[in-house]
């Protein structure tokens, strides 16, 4: 545990693993075969705070640091990925453009709901041809009166089936574009011309649920622009700002996903030595754990200290592309080795390495590609100016 973390914090984490172990870790195979997480257990992690995680106490949420949030995201990705998912928007890109930009009335009317759980909250800024580029996204919304008339398509949303609010990145500009053409709206279930496609099929993340969505002449109000009018046209920038913490949230999820897989191979070779296996044969072994404990803790560092330094204030932009290339990356070679540690009985569903190895794939394009990641942090280097 991080010494500098409250001792409120300390109870409410333990009351986090407890209901992991208990509520979430032995479903985990029920919601990987069904791909639904039972909405009894959903209404558990509302009544838990686990929608509020990252919204401040003002509005209803529980406030928590970077560095205690990714803490708790550790936590429950020891388990099937999904559980963080179904959260994580409403923590993160579903709702901290509002919490950061957003009119005090738009926060005071959206925030409370989504803290709650009451309304779930996703984010609408991938398309079928702007994926991590998002300089690229084609979505336009044109003022037409009272309301911007919205037209496009959005792909890959996570919750996008739950979620009553959707913050959505659109052109209004096609000249200046990510330079003071690109706005963020909130737009709301049910209004009229938005509609949402049927689920993905994916190879993992099963119990978590993305979709397509369509603006079709979606008439969205003038005060449903993030920031109010006077904010038209800064939406990259706050797109932008919510990404750097998703990805360090996205290398919470890593580190934790690692962490478990490890224990399983801990225990694996353990039981091939009780079983009569010569500690002379597993020394290779012996030495991937090591390695794998090494990058683990590598990978932990990297992430604690910058979500510190967030905390603190600091632009963490080329840190948080670090960290986000780092920890997904290592998770992947984890998962590989365990692959190899299990043998054979490692594509067996039971031995739930097959499952994590799917799952950790996928945490190297959220948020943004490995490729977009080195991008930003050469650019940074090369920007930089030597001291």
């Amino acid at each position: 545990m991080d010494p500098s973390v409250s001792e409120d914090f300390r109870n409410y984490l333990i009351k986090v693993r407890d209901f992991v172990q208990k509520e979430l870790d032995p479903i985990h195979m029920a919601v990987e075969r069904e791909a639904e997480i039972p909405e009894d257990v959903v209404e558990k992690m509302r009544r838990l705070g686990l929608f509020g995680l990252s919204i401040s106490k003002t509005y209803g949420g529980l406030g928590l640091t970077t560095l205690e949030e990714v803490l708790i995201y550790e936590e429950i990705t020891q388990t099937n990925a999904c559980y963080r998912s179904r959260i994580g928007t409403s923590n993160g890109i579903g709702s901290m453009g509002i919490l950061y930009d957003g009119t005090e009335e738009q926060r005071r009317h959206y925030l409370p709901r989504v803290a709650s759980g009451e309304w779930t909250a996703a984010f609408a800024l991938t398309e079928p041809d702007a994926g991590s580029d998002a300089a690229n996204i084609s979505t336009r919304a044109v003022l037409d009166g009272d309301c911007w008339v919205l037209n496009g398509t959005k792909q890959f949303i996570t919750n996008a089936d739950t979620a009553h609010v959707f913050t959505t990145i659109a052109v209004t500009d096609e000249v200046k574009k990510t330079s003071g053409g690109v706005t963020a709206f909130i737009v709301e279930q049910g209004m009229a011309g938005f509609s949402v496609g049927p689920a993905d099929i994916k190879m993992g993340f099963k119990g978590s649920h993305t979709h397509e969505l369509i603006f079709k002449d979606c008439r969205v109000p003038r005060e449903n622009v993030i920031g109010g009018m006077e904010r038209v046209g800064q939406g990259f920038k706050t797109a932008m700002r919510v990404l750097d913490k998703g990805r360090l949230t996205i290398g919470a999820c890593a580190v934790g996903a690692s962490q478990k897989v490890l224990d399983l191979c801990v225990d694996r070779v353990r039981q091939k030595l009780a079983f009569g296996t010569p500690k002379a044969d597993m020394q290779s072994v012996q030495f991937a754990l090591a390695d794998m404990a090494t990058q683990i803790y590598a990978a932990r560092q990297m992430l604690y200290n910058t979500a510190r330094r967030k905390d603190e204030g600091q632009n963490v932009t080329h840190e948080a592309s670090m960290v986000k290339v780092f920890c997904t990356e290592m998770a992947s070679r984890i998962a590989d080795k365990a692959m190899d540690i299990f043998e054979e009985d490692g594509i067996l569903t039971s031995s739930r390495i097959e499952m994590f190895l799917r799952d950790v794939r996928l945490y190297r394009i959220y948020e943004g590609t490995s490729e977009i990641q080195r991008i930003i942090i050469s650019r940074h280097l090369l920007n930089k100016k030597r001291e």
